[in-house]
Protein backbone atom coordinates (compact mmCIF):
# COMPACT_ATOMS: atom_id res chain seq x y z
CA UNK A 1 0.00 0.00 0.00
CA UNK A 2 1.21 3.31 -0.73
CA UNK A 3 1.73 5.78 1.84
CA UNK A 4 -0.11 9.02 1.36
CA UNK A 5 2.14 11.91 0.50
CA UNK A 6 2.58 15.21 2.93
CA UNK A 7 0.84 18.77 1.83
CA UNK A 8 3.22 21.19 2.01
CA UNK A 9 2.69 25.14 1.47
CA UNK A 10 5.58 27.88 0.80
CA UNK A 11 5.11 31.01 1.22
CA UNK A 12 6.45 34.71 1.02
CA UNK A 13 6.39 38.30 -0.49
CA UNK A 14 7.15 39.12 -3.90
CA UNK A 15 10.59 38.76 -4.81
CA UNK A 16 11.76 36.19 -1.52
CA UNK A 17 12.91 33.80 -4.05
CA UNK A 18 10.33 30.90 -3.94
CA UNK A 19 10.42 29.85 -7.37
CA UNK A 20 14.23 29.46 -7.73
CA UNK A 21 14.25 28.12 -4.01
CA UNK A 22 11.45 25.41 -4.83
CA UNK A 23 13.49 24.48 -8.34
CA UNK A 24 16.25 23.44 -5.86
CA UNK A 25 13.96 21.60 -3.69
CA UNK A 26 12.65 19.31 -6.22
CA UNK A 27 15.82 18.25 -8.07
CA UNK A 28 16.96 17.25 -4.31
CA UNK A 29 14.03 14.77 -3.27
CA UNK A 30 11.97 12.33 -5.25
CA UNK A 31 8.36 11.54 -4.80
CA UNK A 32 7.70 15.65 -4.64
CA UNK A 33 5.45 17.37 -6.82
CA UNK A 34 4.88 20.97 -7.40
CA UNK A 35 1.21 21.68 -7.75
CA UNK A 36 1.09 24.61 -10.43
CA UNK A 37 -1.24 27.68 -9.81
CA UNK A 38 -3.89 29.09 -11.96
CA UNK A 39 -3.80 32.51 -12.68
CA UNK A 40 -5.35 35.74 -14.33
CA UNK A 41 -1.64 37.62 -14.85
CA UNK A 42 0.34 38.37 -17.34
CA UNK A 43 3.55 35.47 -18.30
CA UNK A 44 6.71 37.46 -16.90
CA UNK A 45 9.78 36.95 -19.11
CA UNK A 46 11.10 33.48 -19.49
CA UNK A 47 7.70 32.15 -17.93
CA UNK A 48 6.14 29.47 -19.38
CA UNK A 49 2.02 28.27 -19.81
CA UNK A 50 1.51 24.96 -17.85
CA UNK A 51 4.72 24.98 -16.33
CA UNK A 52 5.57 28.04 -14.26
CA UNK A 53 1.65 29.15 -13.81
CA UNK A 54 -1.44 27.86 -15.79
CA UNK A 55 -2.14 31.46 -17.29
CA UNK A 56 -6.13 32.04 -18.01
CA UNK A 57 -8.31 34.45 -18.54
CA UNK A 58 -10.30 36.08 -15.97
CA UNK A 59 -13.60 34.55 -17.09
CA UNK A 60 -12.15 30.89 -16.87
CA UNK A 61 -10.93 31.73 -13.44
CA UNK A 62 -14.34 32.33 -11.87
CA UNK A 63 -15.88 29.73 -13.40
CA UNK A 64 -13.43 27.57 -11.30
CA UNK A 65 -14.24 29.78 -8.65
CA UNK A 66 -18.08 28.73 -9.14
CA UNK A 67 -17.73 24.98 -9.82
CA UNK A 68 -15.36 25.21 -6.63
CA UNK A 69 -12.51 23.27 -8.74
CA UNK A 70 -10.21 25.27 -6.49
CA UNK A 71 -8.37 24.11 -3.16
CA UNK A 72 -7.38 28.27 -2.47
CA UNK A 73 -7.61 31.21 -4.13
CA UNK A 74 -7.26 35.20 -3.83
CA UNK A 75 -7.43 38.31 -5.74
CA UNK A 76 -3.63 39.75 -5.16
CA UNK A 77 -2.15 42.91 -6.69
CA UNK A 78 -5.74 42.88 -9.23
CA UNK A 79 -5.17 39.32 -10.45
CA UNK A 80 -6.13 36.38 -9.59
CA UNK A 81 -4.35 33.32 -8.13
CA UNK A 82 -5.57 29.24 -7.21
CA UNK A 83 -4.90 26.20 -6.91
CA UNK A 84 -6.35 23.05 -8.62
CA UNK A 85 -7.76 20.67 -6.10
CA UNK A 86 -7.56 17.72 -8.46
CA UNK A 87 -3.78 17.07 -9.35
CA UNK A 88 -3.11 17.93 -5.94
CA UNK A 89 -5.21 15.35 -4.51
CA UNK A 90 -4.12 12.37 -7.35
CA UNK A 91 -0.59 13.49 -6.17
CA UNK A 92 -1.01 12.54 -2.73
CA UNK A 93 -2.79 9.42 -3.18
CA UNK A 94 -0.09 8.45 -5.54
CA UNK A 95 2.94 8.94 -2.59
CA UNK A 96 4.36 12.52 -3.66
CA UNK A 97 4.48 15.26 -1.28
CA UNK A 98 2.58 18.33 -2.85
CA UNK A 99 4.66 21.49 -2.62
CA UNK A 100 1.92 24.79 -2.82
CA UNK A 101 3.83 28.40 -3.67
CA UNK A 102 0.95 30.40 -2.79
CA UNK A 103 0.56 33.86 -0.82
CA UNK A 104 -0.58 33.89 3.13
CA UNK A 105 -4.55 34.41 1.99
CA UNK A 106 -4.64 31.36 0.07
CA UNK A 107 -2.50 29.57 2.84
CA UNK A 108 -4.87 29.89 5.39
CA UNK A 109 -7.76 28.61 3.40
CA UNK A 110 -5.58 25.20 2.62
CA UNK A 111 -4.43 25.13 6.66
CA UNK A 112 -8.36 25.72 7.42
CA UNK A 113 -9.56 23.01 5.08
CA UNK A 114 -6.64 20.83 5.41
CA UNK A 115 -5.31 21.37 9.17
CA UNK A 116 -2.47 18.76 8.40
CA UNK A 117 -0.72 20.86 5.46
CA UNK A 118 2.82 21.93 6.88
CA UNK A 119 3.68 25.50 6.21
CA UNK A 120 6.53 27.40 5.27
CA UNK A 121 7.28 30.97 5.01
CA UNK A 122 10.28 32.36 3.04
CA UNK A 123 11.91 35.39 3.81
CA UNK A 124 15.33 37.67 1.69
CA UNK A 125 16.57 38.55 5.67
CA UNK A 126 15.12 42.22 5.53
CA UNK A 127 12.41 44.44 3.66
CA UNK A 128 15.49 46.68 2.02
CA UNK A 129 17.00 43.16 0.31
CA UNK A 130 13.32 42.76 -0.91
CA UNK A 131 12.89 46.02 -2.66
CA UNK A 132 15.93 44.93 -4.31
CA UNK A 133 15.10 41.79 -5.87
CA UNK A 134 11.48 43.37 -6.92
CA UNK A 135 13.56 46.63 -8.61
CA UNK A 136 16.39 44.26 -10.26
CA UNK A 137 13.70 42.17 -11.85
CA UNK A 138 12.82 44.99 -14.51
CA UNK A 139 9.57 43.89 -14.67
CA UNK A 140 7.37 46.38 -12.72
CA UNK A 141 6.80 49.72 -12.84
CA UNK A 142 7.56 52.00 -9.29
CA UNK A 143 3.74 51.76 -8.58
CA UNK A 144 3.39 48.18 -8.77
CA UNK A 145 6.71 47.71 -6.53
CA UNK A 146 5.20 49.82 -3.88
CA UNK A 147 2.05 47.90 -4.00
CA UNK A 148 4.04 44.75 -3.94
CA UNK A 149 6.42 46.26 -0.88
CA UNK A 150 3.01 47.04 1.59
CA UNK A 151 1.39 43.64 0.72
CA UNK A 152 4.84 42.43 1.87
CA UNK A 153 4.63 43.62 5.46
CA UNK A 154 1.17 42.34 5.55
CA UNK A 155 2.45 39.13 4.68
CA UNK A 156 4.90 38.80 7.35
CA UNK A 157 2.35 39.84 9.75
CA UNK A 158 0.96 36.42 9.38
CA UNK A 159 4.20 34.73 10.20
CA UNK A 160 2.83 32.87 13.09
CA UNK A 161 0.71 30.70 11.53
CA UNK A 162 3.52 29.08 9.77
CA UNK A 163 5.39 25.96 11.44
CA UNK A 164 9.20 26.95 9.71
CA UNK A 165 10.76 30.23 8.30
CA UNK A 166 13.61 29.89 6.09
CA UNK A 167 15.59 32.93 5.42
CA UNK A 168 16.40 33.23 1.79
CA UNK A 169 19.78 34.64 1.92
CA UNK A 170 21.35 32.23 -0.10
CA UNK A 171 19.51 29.76 -2.05
CA UNK A 172 21.38 26.98 -1.33
CA UNK A 173 20.96 26.66 2.02
CA UNK A 174 17.27 27.96 1.95
CA UNK A 175 16.63 25.07 -0.35
CA UNK A 176 18.52 22.98 1.77
CA UNK A 177 16.50 23.53 4.81
CA UNK A 178 12.92 23.27 3.05
CA UNK A 179 14.27 19.57 2.22
CA UNK A 180 15.70 18.76 5.70
CA UNK A 181 11.97 20.01 6.81
CA UNK A 182 10.31 17.73 4.25
CA UNK A 183 13.02 14.32 5.42
CA UNK A 184 12.06 14.94 9.01
CA UNK A 185 8.58 15.23 8.32
CA UNK A 186 8.69 11.70 7.16
CA UNK A 187 10.67 10.43 9.73
CA UNK A 188 7.87 11.70 12.49
CA UNK A 189 6.60 8.92 14.44
CA UNK A 190 3.46 8.65 13.16
CA UNK A 191 4.54 8.19 9.98
CA UNK A 192 6.81 5.17 10.96
CA UNK A 193 3.95 3.13 12.72
CA UNK A 194 3.47 1.00 10.18
CA UNK A 195 7.12 -0.44 10.01
CA UNK A 196 6.09 -1.66 13.40
CA UNK A 197 2.93 -3.53 12.31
Amino acid sequence: MVQRGKLYVISGPSGAGKSTVIARLLKRLDMTYFSISATTREPRRGERDGFDYNFVKKEQFLEMIEKDLLLEWARYVNNYYGTPSQPVDEKLAEGYDVILDIETQGAAQVMTKRPDTIGMFLFPGSFSELENRLRARGSDSEDKIQKRLIQARKECERVGMYSYVIINDRVETAAEEAASIIIAEKCRTANRLHYFK
